[in-house]
This record gives C-alpha cells, structure tokens and sequence, in this order.
C-alpha cells in the first residue's frame, strides 16, 4: 500500500479489512462479466461458513441468498452429493457439495433446516477448541459438541478445521502437528467420531505447505480441503468459495467456473 493510500485510509477511517471486502465485491463482479468460463469434467465443492451471522463478515451469506442459490443449482440439473464423494472419486461435472468451515451456530439453526427441507447432504469442519468454548465471542455465536453431536446424527459429515484456526504457514512441524492431532482427538472423543477429513483454515495456496500435508497424512487424515480452486496447494481437494457478494448472477458463473483461476485475499 503506498503513502498516498496510506494516508487516504486514516483520512476515511477504512480499515484494511473493509478495503478488502470492497476490492472482492469488485473482483468477483468483474469476474462475472468479463471472466473466462472453465468448463470441467468433476464435481464442484462449495465452501460457505455462516448463514446470517453478519459478525463474519463476507463470510456470511444471508438465509434468504442461501436458499436461492441451492434452488437456483436444482434447477439448473445439478446433483448433491456428499463432498466426500466428489473428493474421493471426482464425481461429474453436475454434481455439487455443500461445506461450511469454522462451527457456527447459523449452521445449526438456519443452513441445517434449508438443506433438509430440500433433502441435500453436507459436511461441516469444525475448529475443536471453539466447539469446547475456548473463544472470545459470545456463547450463542458457535456450536458446542452437543450441537455438533445433533447435525451428525442428522447426517452431516464431521471433519477437522484445526484445534485453533491459526494460519498454518506459520507453524513449525511440531506445532502443525500439535493442531492437526489436538483437533482429531478431540472430535472422536466428544464424538465418537475418528474424523478422516481435514479443511485447511484461511484455505489458500499460501496458508499450507508440503510438510503440511506430510503432517496431516501422519495423524490420519486421507482428505484435505483448500478454499481454492486451481491456485490451490499439491495433493488437496479443490474448493469453490461462496461469500457475501454472491447474488444469483455471481453464483450462477461461478458455478461456470469464472472464478477457478482466481484465489481471493492474496
């Protein structure tokens, strides 16, 4: 960021967050008008996180924007299967999957009842220590492994999304492992669960390493999922990433893969 920037910044009160959020409503708009489509062979995931929780910001897709886009995606001819599926196998180029990182509790109490009502499968990643209480926000903002317990009974697949959240390229191997074990641990014995699917926090080609995967592979975990497309790391399943912007128009080119040769927040 130059000077001039810089200075315009403190002028306006911007943070650099908002600057961020600003540049991807841009981008993705742009993108939608002007990006190449890429034309595939295999399923695509989807990665959302909350469903009406503004707190996350251009994370948080709103429950009636949610809704719009599973149905717009059913009546396009698309196929829901469980991510595992597409992971594992490829699936085909009209199969989609439904993921959310970080354990919020929207998932439980708005995105949970629309992904029934309409008889669709999904996977939810959680972060261990949030889910035993180890956070700063407000209790009602992310489930606890009671209500983790509940949407795996209900059929959601349960992987890891760490022990903490932290950005991984700043781990040492001990401590990379340290996340990747703690967390596995923790979710089989609150429950029950020996989880084989890991989603990397932040999700971008930067944020995981070779050693990394090397790591993740040692404790027991076979999948491992970036929040990217085609920019995303060696040896981890491809991700395409739904944030606040995503009005139909947007999500139906993303879905005609305008944005796999892009990565946000880099």
């Amino acid at each position: 960021m130059n000077q001039t920037l810089k200075r315009l910044v403190r002028r306006t009160g911007l943070r650099r967050t908002s600057l961020a959020s600003a540049r991807m409503c841009c981008e993705r708009n742009v993108l939608t008008a002007l990006g190449k489509r890429c034309p595939r062979e295999t399923g695509r995931i989807l990665c959302y996180h909350s469903i009406g929780q503004p707190l996350w910001g251009v994370n948080d897709v709103s429950p009636i924007q949610f809704r719009r886009h599973l149905e717009l995606a059913l009546s396009l001819g698309y196929r829901f299967v469980p991510a595992s599926e597409i992971a594992q196998a490829g699936g085909g180029p009209m199969d989609l999957a439904i993921t959310f990182d970080d354990g919020l509790r929207s998932v439980l109490t708005t995105a949970a009842p629309i992904l029934t009502d309409l008889g669709l499968p999904w996977s939810l990643f959680v972060v261990s220590d949030w889910a035993d209480g180890r956070h700063t926000w407000d209790r009602d903002v992310l489930l606890d492994w009671r209500e983790i317990g509940r949407l795996a009974a209900a059929g959601a697949e349960i992987g890891s999304h760490s022990a903490t959240h932290p950005d991984f390229r700043w781990l040492n191997t001990d401590g990379m492992v340290d996340e990747l074990a703690r967390s596995r641990r923790a979710i089989e014995d609150r429950l029950g669960i020996a989880p084989t699917s890991f989603a990397i926090p932040w999700g971008q080609s930067a944020s995981w390493s070779a050693a990394a995967t090397a790591a993740a592979r040692e404790v027991g975990y076979t999948l491992i999922y970036a929040q990217v497309e085609e920019l995303r790391p060696a040896r981890t399943v491809a991700r395409t990433f739904v944030t606040r912007w995503d009005r139909e128009r947007v999500f139906r080119a993303m879905l005609d893969g305008a944005f796999d040769r892009w990565e946000e927040w880099v």
